[in-house]
């Protein structure tokens, strides 16, 4: 039995991996910015579930969540940086506030919580982080360059974390997912007020009131949520996930994309390095 600390707990994978998690029979902190949205997932198990309010924003309310947790079942385990939403804008149309407070979740508020449970981990040299990120970091769609942004950033940093983190025995895993039946497209999507027509074709399609995805996507979140635990009980957990058929055949499909164009560009690249001396 481990004990898992969850961010973003009240509805799509974040909800599923709560669910999960404690199905498996592990002990689950389960957050959300209103606790009693998560509240239910812990009648009936209020020995193995503590149901916390927890804005990453706010970094009384990381610190008090992580001491309750530690009060309760003396370890953090893992890990999971889940929550999050979306934003869509051109990049030329974003809102200055909004594109902050993204950043504040969907990074700093990830780095809040990896800071916090870190010293514990350090301690018992184990433990694993879980960054959920998205496959838009590869596709980069437009209309999303802040939200892609915000999640190349947390990328950027697992990465150099994982290697910091490996030789203390704790595991760090970027979890990019392709497109899961969630909210993510629904309730959880917020974009720009400022509108401009120049960008009707490009990011004004991927505005919500333009959006038929949301309820079609091809992902489950249950089996995803069990994709993740498996992860984590392996071995070896690996440092990059993808989830998703969806996800796998789009970033295949870029990786050639990419070999071609450096290959295509390959005799600028190497025209750059200093002359060797001649003599």
């Amino acid at each position: 039995m481990s004990t898992w600390l969850i961010t973003g707990c009240s509805t799509g994978l974040g909800r599923a991996l709560a669910e999960a998690v404690i199905a498996a029979g592990h002990n689950a902190v389960v957050t959300a910015r209103d606790a009693g949205r998560v509240a239910d997932l812990a009648e009936g198990n209020a020995d193995r579930v503590l149901a916390l309010p927890l804005d990453v924003t706010d970094t009384a309310q990381v610190a008090n969540a992580v001491r309750q947790a530690e009060e309760k079942f003396g370890t953090i385990d893992v890990l999971v940086n889940n929550a999050g939403y979306g934003y869509r804008a051109a990049v030329e149309e974003g809102d200055d506030s909004d594109i902050r407070q993204l950043f504040e979740t969907q990074f700093f508020g990830a780095l809040a919580m990896i800071k916090a449970v870190l010293p514990g981990m350090r301690a018992r040299r184990s433990g694993a982080i879980i960054n959920i990120s998205t496959i838009g970091v590869q596709i980069m769609p437009v209309g999303s360059g802040y939200y892609a942004a915000s999640k190349a950033a947390l990328e950027g940093m697992s990465g150099a974390l994982y290697g910091e983190l490996k030789p203390l025995g704790i595991s760090v895993t970027v979890v990019e997912p392709g497109a899961f039946r969630t909210d993510f497209a629904g309730r959880s999507l917020t974009q720009s007020s400022t509108v401009i027509e120049d960008y009707a074709e490009t990011a004004g399609k991927r505005r919500k009131e333009h959006d038929t995805v949301h309820g079609t996507q091809p992902g489950d979140p249950a089996k995803a949520a069990r994709a993740i635990i498996a992860a984590v009980e392996s071995d070896e957990p690996p440092p990059f996930l993808l989830l998703g058929n969806d996800a796998l055949n789009i970033y295949r499909r870029l990786a050639e994309a990419r070999l071609d164009l450096i290959k295509n560009w390959e005799h600028l690249s190497t025209s750059t390095d200093i002359d060797s001396a001649v003599g």
